[in-house]
């Protein structure tokens, strides 16, 4: 038997069913539509320019877009840069101008649209520029790395962020008084759900979704803290082993090591951790700092680090996340110095700079007569001959140059001890 259309209308997943049908019904983002803030006067005032939609997955991105073309009475055209190309473009663009003929505005959203090579994202600029259409793109991607200048330069780019446990709750309580009469649940259970979602309401209207199935076989049907716990299960938390949430969580790992920050930087590795980060990856980060933060002024932090890298290689997961999290603690906690860091960094630069300078005679080996006789090795002083192996006031660096002083021991950890050795040195 076939249903009638609004029977296949509630067929579609509680996340689609539960859009918000205006400004009013949107929830989160309270930083571009709370009251009197510019983007909700402009469209309250009936005022359409591009955009890009930047933030996590489940923010709102593609109910805001919808939210626009609604709010200015304008068509809405939706593509997917997942299945989507320059003909499809093509194609929505001969809409548009229709629907200009007609007087009436188009807004093109575009979702993912971090997914779109060079040439498919200018692709959109003669009808952006000349008004065919509004541009809507969504991205979980950084714009500035994903997205073209000229299309950056044509949108304004608006952040949005995380829905908060509060605000997924809102969209809880909201799905489920859609419900009435047919399913109710614990507070408890609630909590744990917009807890679980991670700041996703899409993935939170999913387990609702799921909890309602497996409460409906119930007497009475109720969503208990049991169900819920078992729904939320095994989910990840946001964590893109491509994108910029990876980079910046492995920023924020380093940036508390080297801030000696040992509570932090745990905390980072968990996030990591538990996102699915390859515990590889982060054990070679960590070998990383130890050489540019800790430096000399505790060399067993390097020592560590790569035992840690060779602990992990025979034990695995999550065994061998032990040793990494060992390595993190010492690192964050050890003598930091950055001097060699620097020194090699400025004396890679007057390699790079200062051109291809001879090795000086007195520093060249002379293993034939030929060399000897051209004055390779002539006047060397060998350092072991001299007072304290030192061979006080002989010059190392090529002719034409001053010699320089490139690192400079910092005064913590053996470093001190460093600094007082290459001091009595230069007397």
């Amino acid at each position: 038997m076939n249903l009638p259309f609004e029977e296949a209308v509630d067929a579609r997943p509680l996340a689609d069913r539960m859009r918000p049908a205006s400004l009013d019904e949107y929830i989160g983002q309270t930083h571009l539509f709370g009251p009197g803030k510019p983007l909700r006067r402009m469209l309250e005032g009936g005022h359409l320019h591009s955009m890009i939609l930047w933030g996590p997955p489940g923010t709102g991105k593609t109910t805001l877009a919808r939210l626009v073309a609604q709010q200015c009475d304008a068509q809405f055209i939706a593509l997917s840069a997942v299945m989507a190309g320059v003909k499809d473009i093509r194609a929505a663009a001969e809409q548009a101008t229709e629907a200009r003929r007609a007087g009436r505005r188009t807004v093109l959203f575009l979702d993912e649209v971090h997914r779109f090579n060079k040439a498919q994202q200018d692709a959109f600029l003669p009808w952006v520029e000349d008004g065919t259409f509004v541009f809507v793109g969504a991205t979980t991607e950084n714009p500035s790395f994903e997205l073209n200048n000229a299309l950056l330069s044509r949108a304004r780019v608006y952040v949005l962020r995380s829905l908060t446990e509060a605000d997924i709750r809102q969209v809880l309580d909201r799905a489920l008084a859609k419900q009435a009469g047919t399913v109710t649940a614990e507070d408890r259970a609630l909590e744990l759900m917009a807890k679980a979602a991670d700041g996703d309401a899409r993935r939170s209207l999913n387990m609702l979704e799921l909890a309602i199935d497996l409460a409906a076989d119930a007497t009475p049907p109720v969503i208990t803290e049991a169900i819920a716990n078992e729904v939320a299960s095994g989910g990840l938390r946001r964590f893109d082993k491509q994108g910029e949430a990876f980079y910046d969580q492995i920023s924020a790992l380093h940036k508390s090591v080297r801030g000696s920050d040992p509570d932090a930087a745990l905390y980072w590795l968990c996030r990591m951790l538990d996102g699915g980060c390859d515990p590889r990856y982060i054990a070679r980060r960590v070998l990383r700092m130890a050489s540019e933060d800790i430096g000399l002024a505790d060399p067993r932090g390097h020592t560590l680090a790569l035992e840690a890298c060779e602990v992990f290689e025979r034990l695995g997961s999550p065994e061998g996340e032990l040793a990494i999290a060992q390595a993190v603690v010492f690192l964050a906690c050890a003598a930091k110095s950055n001097a060699v860091y620097k020194a090699f960094g400025e004396a890679m630069q007057d390699a790079k700079t200062l051109g291809s300078l001879d090795v000086p005679l007195h520093l060249r080996n002379a293993p034939t007569k030929l060399m000897k006789s051209l004055g390779y090795g002539k006047d060397y002083r060998y350092a072991h001959d001299e007072p304290d192996a030192y061979a006080a006031g002989e010059n190392y660096f090529p002719d034409g140059i001053e010699p320089r002083q490139y690192y400079n021991p910092v005064s913590r950890g053996m470093e001190i001890k460093i600094a007082e050795a290459l001091a009595r040195r230069k007397k």
